[in-house]
Formats: structure tokens, sequence, C-alpha cells
């Protein structure tokens, strides 16, 4: 497979002067304001597994802002792009063009935008080329170390299809390695953040400290450990034993002060679990909401996908149409993945990444749109978070076992 390899997720990233060419057809490239400018990027980042790939665009246009955007690339083999998620895209050939929706065409001077595509390959034929931002041409040399040939054991997909499962089987070498080489703490990659935990300051089998065991309704068969044979990074991560049923629900709770993160929220958290989301709703992230009577902010699953859910109403985001779900995407299991989400108490909006792309389905940008988060703003949404609990309920069947490590939380974007 010519895509490029996953795990560390290389990118290419191509940068490129304003380009002052003219097309073969003797049309004139874009002027004014949806025109590339000078120092225009676009970087792809590809996760890929035998016969298929994930890619996350990320579209930056430099010195100055576009009002429109329209990306193109070119494959060098057998690639062909199925889905797309944050733009329309279509591909003719081997080139693939990419244009903005309604909500993201802006994009202002030393800014950026992203948008993700779902393909699959036979072949495929080395790193993509000819990147173009509104028919500017952003040059570059593809990256070094990009494998020229599929290895059929590489990682899994670091983010999974937008629009369906993931693969029902991967190479027996993929698996990632369930602990790594100690780390000092605290994880790095959370510089400024007011929680920034990967659990290595834990010297019990029991959470305790920064962290307290919590069953806020009714405690049973659910239980939260310390874990030091499988981790993210360093030697312990926080281990929840998910029982089905809702009274055997557990979770920890951060025993942090987070008054100081402000109305802006940002949040990474790294999860690993077992057992592929049922169909039964389930919770695996809750805030405490101290505009809505305390109630929980709720991200979990339902119907196989992520999903949001306020604990006050009910209200899911996206709505749980075979069209809203269709827009989330499964949480992988058997590997770790990076959860980050983003919560404006301000103006009442949301927004969640998966392994660094941006999920549609989970997102409330604040204009209700049907199928996705039209329910969601059922009513005025101004939320107060004052806390975090990592854990699991089922309010249904479904069990499962899940790891929780290097968490941050804080005023500005973290990342993974």
């Amino acid at each position: 497979m010519t895509i490029l390899r996953a795990r560390p997720a290389p990118t290419v990233a191509v940068v490129a002067a304003l380009a002052a060419a003219v097309a073969a057809t003797g049309t004139a490239l874009l002027t004014g304001p949806a025109a590339a400018a000078q120092g225009c990027r676009v970087d792809y980042t590809p996760n890929q597994w035998p016969g298929g790939f994930t890619a996350a665009v990320k579209v930056s246009p430099g010195d100055t802002a576009v009002s429109g955007w329209t990306v193109s690339w070119t494959y060098a083999g057998d690639e062909r792009v199925t889905n797309g998620w944050n733009a329309t895209v279509s591909q003719s050939g081997a080139t693939v063009t990419a244009r903005n929706l309604s909500y993201n065409g802006s994009i202002p001077a030393g800014g950026s935008t992203e948008f993700g595509v779902q393909g699959t390959f036979a072949a495929g034929g080395g790193a993509p080329t000819g990147f173009s931002l509104n028919g500017v041409p952003c040059n570059g040399a593809s990256p070094t170390g990009a494998p020229s040939t599929m290895n059929p054991t590489t990682a899994p997909p670091t983010s999974t299809p937008p629009t369906s499962t993931p693969p029902t089987s991967t190479p027996p070498t993929s698996t990632p390695p369930t602990s790594v080489p100690p780390t000092s703490a605290p994880p790095a990659g959370c510089a400024g953040a007011v929680l920034c935990d990967g659990f290595e300051n834990q010297t019990g089998a029991t959470p305790s400290g920064d962290w307290t065991v919590v069953s806020p309704d009714c405690a049973g068969a659910g239980t939260a450990t310390i874990d030091t044979a499988t981790t993210h990074s360093g030697s312990r991560a926080v281990r929840i034993n998910g029982a089905a049923g809702y009274c055997n629900h557990v979770f920890v709770r951060s025993t942090k002060n987070l008054s100081g993160v402000g109305s802006v929220r940002y949040g990474r958290i790294w999860v690993r679990h077992t057992t592929a989301q049922p169909t039964d709703h389930t919770t695996m992230i809750t805030m405490a909401d101290a505009a809505d009577g305390n109630k929980d902010l709720r991200l979990g699953g339902q119907n196989g996908a992520l999903q949001w859910n306020r604990a006050s109403d009910d209200a899911t985001l996206p709505e749980q149409s075979p069209a809203g779900v269709a827009q989330s995407v499964p949480l992988p299991t058997n590997r770790w993945a990076c959860l980050e989400f983003m919560v404006d108490g301000a103006a009442g909006q949301l927004r969640t990444w998966l392994d660094g792309a941006a999920v549609t389905g989970l997102t409330a940008d604040g204009v209700p749109t049907h199928d996705i988060d039209g329910q969601w703003y059922s009513r005025t949404w101004r939320p107060q978070l004052t806390d975090l609990k990592l854990g699991w309920e089922s309010y249904g069947g479904g069990a499962d076992t899940l790891w929780y490590d290097d968490v941050a939380i804080g005023s500005g974007r973290i990342g993974c």
C-alpha cells in the first residue's frame, strides 16, 4: 500500500509560495478573498489497514484569509475515496477534489480547518502529490520515510471510518503494545492544562489522592483499579471493569479544583476498551453541569457509535436517526484512542475529535441542524461544567473493560 504508514502517523506537509500561473485551459487561477496566499499549506495525515484507509486533511491558507476553499491532490496508485466528512469530496481518475461545506468555508489568516476522507485500495502507489488550494499549488517533497509499498503488519488505523464499523480484523501483529517504558509524569503535551495526569503518582491498587471512586446512584459489580499491565504511557493507567446494568456503573472522579478552566473547556483523554459499543445507551465520561441542576453532560455511545447525552432531558448529539448516527464514529477496540472535546459554555457549543479528526455528528455549532444537533438545541444550552468523571455506565445490556490514561483538562486545545 502506498498510503503513508500510521503510528507514528507521518504527515505530507506541503508548503508553497503563491503561484502566478494559468491553467492549461487558459482559465486564470482564483484571485480575491477565496484565493490561497503566501505560505499555503495542506497537511495529509493517513491511517491505514489492509485494503482501506482514512486520512485527516488540514487546510492552512497562510497569510491571507479565504472565504471558501477547494483542495485537490493526486494519488499515485489505485486509491479510491469512498466517503468524506467536513467537506464535499469527489474523485476523477487519480485526482481528488474536496470543497468546503457551508459552515467551514471561511478560514482566517494564519488559521486552519480540517476535513477527512475514507477510501479503499488494492495495491496503492506511494504518497499523494500535487496538493493545491484554490488552484494554487502548495508544492513540497514527499515526506521522508514514506513507504513505497503497503506493509501488512502496520498498526491499525488511528481513526475509524466515519460512517461504518471498523475493519472486522486486523493483522495479527498490529496490536499496539499494552505497556511502554516508563516516562516521567505529567504526560507530555498538556503544558498549561489545569488537570494533567498520567496516574503515575498512584501508589495503591485503588485510585486515590487526585481521584476518588464514585457510584453516584447505586453501587454494584463495576470496579475501578490502577493497572500496571496496560498503559498508554508510563507505568500506570486506570482500569474500569464495567458490568452491564444501570446499578453496576462505576467512575473515578477528579478531586482537583477545575474552576480555573473558565467557560471554555478543552479535554484530552486517551482511552482503550475491549468490546464494540452496543446498541444500548452507555456512558464513559461525565461532567456535572451547574447550570443544569448539576445533572451530567455525558459522552458515551448508542447504536454502535459515539454520542453526547444530557442527563437532564436525554437529548443526544447526534440525533439517533440512521442519518444522524452515520455522522458519528465508533470508538475503536483493543487499541488506545485519543478523545478530545471542547465545550464553550458562553456560546453553548461543543466539538469533538477522535485521533485528531473532527467528528461532524459530535459537533453542536449553535445552529440547529436536522439529524445532528437539532434536538440538542431544543432549549437554550449554556453549560457550566464543574468536574470530570471517567468510567462506565450501561442503561441496558453492555459490559466493557476500559482503560484511561494521560488525561488533561484546560482552557486551550491540548492535542494528542
